[in-house]
């Protein structure tokens, strides 16, 4: 096995991937309209950062209910 491999998990172990979100795009949105804000006015840099910040703890909140849902990990 060459140093790049990953191990694979044996035959049996699921692999978890987490679901589509939507939520990467809205936030390099609210990041472009808050820069945008910088140059135009301060009312478009608040909606910029108010909604990066909810974008964010709304993904955190997402990410940390998926992996409270994950089996726990066992040794055999």
């Amino acid at each position: 096995m060459s140093p790049i491999d990953r191990p694979t998990p044996p035959a049996g172990e699921e692999i978890h991937l987490p679901g589509g979100s939507i939520q990467p795009m809205l936030l390099a949105l609210f990041i472009t309209i808050a820069l945008l804000g910088l140059t135009f006015h301060w009312v478009v840099l608040a909606i910029g950062i108010v909604g990066t910040l909810w974008v964010m703890f709304a993904w955190i909140r997402d990410a940390r209910t998926e992996l409270g849902e994950l089996p726990a990990h066992h040794e055999h």
